[in-house]
């Protein structure tokens, strides 16, 4: 396969990620509900888990913020287990990303 044909590939499938896509951002929140209150309970938990973390790392980047290298290597760990260690996996994550936001002092309008 050439270079070309492999980057078109990518972006193929990149595309699904886009405003539009089938995995891009919701511009409406009901279908999302809808879709979201579809799954199997515990897959229910593990996408509200992970669209926490999203909505964190969004933060991140509009702040101009890095991520912390340990919890990047956590996520990649994370992703290998099964559902329920996922899903404790995830959470701890989140709670270590709040953590690294209060402790730089960063926008208390996150915090809850």
């Amino acid at each position: 396969m050439t270079s070309n044909k492999r980057s078109e590939n990518v972006k193929g499938a990149l595309d699904r990620f886009e405003s539009g896509g089938d995995l891009g951002p919701v511009e409406d929140r009901k279908p999302y509900d809808e879709r979201l209150d579809s799954l199997p309970p515990r897959e229910k938990e593990l996408a509200q888990e992970s669209a926490r973390f999203a909505d964190l790392c969004q933060y991140f980047e509009r702040q101009l913020m890095d991520i912390p290298m340990e919890i990047v290597d956590q996520l990649g760990r994370a992703s290998r287990l099964a559902i329920t260690e996922r899903i404790e996996a995830m959470k701890k994550l989140n709670q270590k990303l709040m953590e690294y936001l209060d402790n730089v002092g960063q926008d208390p309008g996150i915090r809850q």
